[in-house]
């Protein structure tokens, strides 16, 4: 049964130009585009979205989205994190998908429209991302009541990614939920070899996005520090210390991120496919 609670969702699109391994690779050209065009233009095709929004700390890509017709929030240069990024503007980022300001809020109005809204965060390096992962995004949490804290989407891994520590893996419950996340293959075949693991159990890998609920968005900067965050270098661990419960569903596969010069490369002979 669709949820009964009036809720809304809006993309954020955290990306700043001072990436380490590859600088200014949102603006990288990808058949004929920079990344971040393509990656804004797909978001802006799902389904059940009421608005799109670049988050960043540079001047030239809010111009530049601007100009694209985009609505943009700025950011401080400090943001650790595409998360920590996106929670710095999490009332913001409600209210415009409410077509409000938030200093119209009193206390109990901004804490119902946390609690109504779905922020689906996505990366700006994803310029093949599929729209309709968005969409499906969208209608877990329109059919989900009440709103669960935490959507991502997770996809079955082959033999071959398994043990590959590039990979994120998500370890899953029964029911669905996220157990734990790593980049070593869980769960662990006890005396079985490593290359014969995927016969025993199934291995999911973690597409990359996530589907706050507002009101946790917004205490992101308030959780505790994670242990495990710092040693996995994997920020959706934070929350699992946290205590939160993280949902998932499942998609057919992971799109592209591109982290390197030889992504990139990837990337634009796939454009012209």
């Amino acid at each position: 049964m669709p949820s009964a609670i009036i809720q809304r969702s809006v993309v954020a699109v955290p990306a700043r130009l001072a990436s380490s391994r590859l600088p200014d690779k949102v603006l990288a050209e990808i058949g004929g585009q920079p990344m971040i065009q393509r990656v804004l233009e797909r978001c802006s095709r799902a389904e059940g979205i009421s608005a799109v929004v670049l988050c960043t700390d540079s001047v030239r890509l809010h111009d530049l989205a601007s100009g694209w017709g985009y609505p943009v929030l700025m950011t401080s240069e400090t943001c650790s994190s595409g998360s920590e990024r996106i929670a710095s503007v999490a009332d913001q980022l409600v209210a415009l998908a409410w077509g409000e300001r938030p200093a119209a809020w009193d206390v109990v109005q901004r804490q119902q429209r946390l609690q109504s809204t779905s922020v689906i965060n996505v990366q700006g390096d994803q310029p093949f991302l599929e729209p309709a992962v968005i969409t499906q995004m969208a209608a877990e949490f329109e059919r989900r009541d009440p709103l669960p804290a935490v959507v991502t989407p997770v996809y079955r891994l082959t033999a071959a990614t398994i043990h590959n520590p590039a990979v994120v893996k998500t370890l899953l419950a029964h029911d669905g939920r996220a157990l734990y996340f790593s980049r070593s293959a869980i769960p662990h075949v006890r005396d079985v070899e490593p290359g014969e693991w995927h016969h025993h159990a199934p291995y999911w890998g973690h597409v990359g996005m996530y589907g706050f609920r507002g009101d946790v968005l917004a205490g992101w900067n308030q959780l505790p520090a994670s242990p495990l965050e710092d040693l996995e270098r994997l920020e959706q661990l934070r929350l699992i210390e946290a205590g939160y419960t993280i949902d998932t569903f499942t998609v057919e596969g992971t799109s592209l991120s591109v982290d390197t010069q030889e992504q990139l490369d990837e990337a634009r002979r796939l454009v012209h496919v």
